[in-house]
């Protein structure tokens, strides 16, 4: 196993001009303001293929002997390291096929196949795509392009620290989002040499979080299960290499539930313009959930926007939820004439938006003369829906919420 150093991410810089671009920092205000010290967003989200993945990837390939790239290329992704190869190897001029888990974004298996990939899908998890790949690398001969777990892929990711530093010289935390980690392995190893003072912290889903007992067992363990909407960085195993680098360059791994990353990614949309798909708006949801535990100035690494329009609905709802954007009520009211009109004017008066509206005359908790009317409202935020329950329960309403 061979460790990645400062010169070899120097040398993958090197290999990426023309290629990858410098993607933009952008000041966040609102972040900054709600953790007290200066927040930038590092937009991988804009880089080409929508995320980090193009910068590995292109590395990896381009040092293929003439031999190898004649066999051609296989990789196993979710979507992002699928484009990252397959714009690769098109760049190259040579074959490649990838293998997604089934149920992969669709635009990001469309984006890929546009690059000229083959793509075959293969099982429920990136792991049963990656054997899958294993085997037509058996068969066919072509090179297996691992998805994190190689030193030119960790290499390749490490240019984004370079960035980092250079666009943000003062900078004193470093959030990333992880999965098999080798985004954090190479900002990390980049990071740490030049500035070795700089905290750089892993930010997993909760729900596919391998790095907190891998790194307690003090080596790579696999996750019995995984279930999270970040396929991004649903990784259920580190890598050997990721693993090492990790284990000796990064101060700490947390993690975020998908609420947190659902409100993160509302929060992008609405406050920074900025489209990024769950995994994408891990690091800023570290930031929601603990505004006051991080030095500033810090970066969050916004690592990927490619989102299936449908899940980015949902998400967005989901995000509107757990922001107390929306508030779900059953209300009894009397049944008689006006009845719900004038519940309905209360619920106008106190600024709320009605989405929903449903009657229920049958239930043993209610009166003869009741009606229990469960409402759907739009509202600013949770303390204007505590202003409406307040409003409703002031008027003689019971309310459940």
């Amino acid at each position: 196993m061979s460790e990645v150093t400062l010169a070899d991410v120097e040398a993958a810089r090197e290999v990426l001009t023309g290629v990858s671009i410098e993607t933009p920092m952008e000041e966040s205000r609102w972040l900054s303001a709600l953790v007290g010290g200066p927040v930038s967003l590092k937009c991988e989200n804009l880089q080409r293929t929508g995320s980090f993945k193009a910068r590995g990837a292109y590395v990896r390939i381009s040092r293929l002997s003439a031999e190898e790239r004649a066999r051609g290329v296989v990789a196993a992704s979710a979507g992002n390291h699928a484009q990252g190869v397959a714009l690769a190897a098109q760049l190259l001029g040579i074959r490649s096929t990838v293998f997604m888990p089934e149920g992969a974004p669709i635009p990001k298996e469309k984006a890929t196949r546009g690059y000229g990939a083959e793509v075959v899908f293969e099982g429920r998890y990136l792991e049963d795509a990656l054997v899958a790949a294993r085997r037509f690398e058996a068969e066919t001969g072509a090179v297996l392009i691992h998805p994190f777990d190689h030193v030119d892929i960790v290499a390749g990711q490490g240019t984004c620290g370079l960035e980092i530093l250079e666009q943000s010289p003062d900078v004193q935390t470093v959030l990333v989002p992880t999965g098999g980690g080798g985004l954090l392995a190479g900002i990390a190893i980049a990071v740490k040499a030049l500035r070795p003072d700089v905290r750089v912290i892993g930010v997993q889903a909760a729900g596919a979080a391998a790095y907190p007992d891998s790194l307690r067992q003090g080596r790579p363990v696999a996750l019995d299960s995984m279930k999270t909407m970040a396929d991004g960085i649903a990784v259920g195993l580190p890598g050997d290499i990721t693993f090492a680098a990790v284990r000796d360059h990064v101060d700490e791994i947390i993690t975020v539930s998908e609420e947190s990353m659902s409100r993160a990614l509302l929060a992008l949309v609405e406050r920074a313009k900025m489209v990024v798909e769950p995994a994408g708006g891990a690091a800023v949801a570290a930031m929601l959930d603990h505004p006051t535990a991080f030095r500033t100035p810090a970066v969050a690494v916004l690592s990927g926007g490619n989102i299936d329009p449908l899940l980015l609905g949902k998400v967005i709802r989901h995000g509107m939820a757990a922001a107390g954007r929306y508030l779900n009520l059953h209300v009894n009211i009397p049944d008689t004439p006006g009845g719900l009109a004038r519940l309905l004017a209360e619920v106008g008066d106190a600024g709320a938006n009605v989405l929903e509206v449903v009657h229920e005359r049958i239930s043993p908790s209610l009166h003869l003369d009741e009606v229990e009317v469960h409402l759907q409202l739009e509202t600013r935020g949770e303390p204007h829906a505590e202003r409406v329950l307040t409003r409703l329960r002031g008027c003689g309403y019971r309310v459940l919420a």
